[in-house]
């Protein structure tokens, strides 16, 4: 026998390499959330800076009411992928859910989950008919350059053994197939088990909320 140097022998658990987690998000979605919140900053700015009377505190009960949703549509969604389990961040809710309780995902003219004998929408991949158009014209030529018969063929690279994003596929199917596979490859491990849970956010709704009433409360004052 020899003696332990205090390292973990090769292909034990220990030793598996942890990687972080897979995230997808809409990057247009992120984007046109970002320059809202610079549009209702600006506003909210010069409201508090020239106006007068109520206008100031209306502007301030503004602010919540439309940051907030804003967030929550645009910049929140997002799916993160690990060895263990499926997070969906949706705008108001965020699902976890094991691989091992992953029922099916589905990219009709939404993503949506099946895991727990539910069906959640998944916000953060949104289903683009256009690129699926795009990607069906370019599955075409692709069909025809990899035709033996075309003199096109010779010197093209599958973009899937490159490393590079498939052109054939739209983002929204990729996506769900890397998922799909991911929940396959992982669904059997012993740390991919247990049952779905689901949480509001509630520091989206509550300050919205509170915006609201106050909005209506000053609004209801001037007249």
């Amino acid at each position: 026998m020899t003696e332990s140097d205090g390292k973990p022998d090769p292909g034990t658990a220990a030793s598996e390499p942890k990687y972080a987690d897979r995230v997808y998000r809409s990057v247009p979605g992120v984007i046109s959330g970002v320059l809202l919140l610079a549009v209702a900053a600006w506003l909210i700015i010069d409201a508090l800076l020239t106006g007068t009377g109520r206008t100031p505190w209306i502007a301030l009960a503004c602010a919540p009411v439309f940051v907030f949703p804003v967030i929550a549509y645009t910049i929140r969604p997002a799916v993160l992928a690990s060895d263990s389990r499926l997070l969906v961040r949706n705008p108001f809710r965020t699902v976890h859910v094991p691989w091992a309780a992953v029922e099916g995902i589905r990219a009709g003219y939404s993503v949506e989950l099946f895991a727990g004998g539910r069906k959640y929408q998944v916000w953060a991949v949104p289903v683009s008919l256009r690129a699926r158009k795009k990607a069906t014209r370019a599955a075409s030529r692709a069909a025809a350059a990899d035709d033996p018969r075309s003199s096109r063929s010779a010197g093209l690279v599958n973009p899937m053994r490159s490393g590079r994003p498939d052109p054939t596929k739209a983002w929204s199917d990729q996506v769900v197939n890397t998922l799909l596979e991911i929940a396959e490859r992982n669904a059997g491990s012993p740390a991919a088990a247990g049952p779905v849970t689901v949480g509001w956010c509630w520091w989206i709704i509550a300050p919205a909320a509170i915006g609201l009433v106050t909005l209506v409360t000053l609004i209801l004052a001037t007249n």
